[in-house]
């Protein structure tokens, strides 16, 4: 059993009989009061985030989560398929709500880990940086000014992300899926 102060980005909890993720945790404290915990929550299967504070002295069931070596095949309106890494006949697809934004750097052949609760895959977790080729690139404009320039590319997958002005078509970059940012330049 979890307390609230273990409640931290990361940990993964049993909030209403669904897996959830806890996306942002801040303790605060008012005079006279006891502390609360401010949080940010996704849901593991619907993927809808809430914010909700907790109590002293509540407690909470840790969700246990199997993961599964799979990787990417292909989506189809709004639909995603995978199958297993070992054995590609055992496919399996969620929707666009499960995955949630991380959707936008899926590309086929692409290894993820799908996470398992009660016997069923809920959702998919991707590797934290991944290489991707730049397929388009405006020309960088130098210009005036005091920090270095951004401008913004599209990568295979078809997400949008802002690089600086150096990086041109046909570049592989590396992307931090988490925050969706440029990470470098692969040589």
């Amino acid at each position: 059993m979890l307390t609230h102060t273990d409640l931290k980005k990361g940990v993964r909890i049993i909030l209403d009989g669904q897996p959830c993720e806890i996306l942002e945790a801040n303790s605060m404290k008012k005079a006279q009061r006891r502390p609360v915990v401010q949080s940010k929550i996704k849901n593991l299967i619907t993927g809808n985030v809430l914010e909700r504070n907790f109590q002293q002295g509540e407690v909470f069931e840790e969700a246990e989560l199997l993961k599964l070596k799979a990787k990417f095949l292909y989506s189809h309106r709004e639909h995603y398929f995978f199958c297993e890494e070992e054995n590609p006949s055992k496919r399996f697809d969620l929707v666009l709500e499960q995955i949630g934004e991380q959707a936008k750097f899926l590309r086929p052949n692409l290894p993820v880990e799908a996470l398992i609760f009660e016997e069923k895959i809920i959702s998919i977790i991707l590797p934290i940086k991944i290489e991707m080729k730049v397929t388009e690139a405006p020309p960088g404009v130098q210009g005036d000014r005091a920090q270095g320039g951004t401008k913004a590319v599209t990568v295979e997958s078809g997400a949008i992300v802002n690089v600086p002005l150096f990086v041109e078509e046909g570049d592989i970059i590396e992307i931090n899926t988490d925050t969706g940012e440029y990470v470098k330049r692969v040589e």
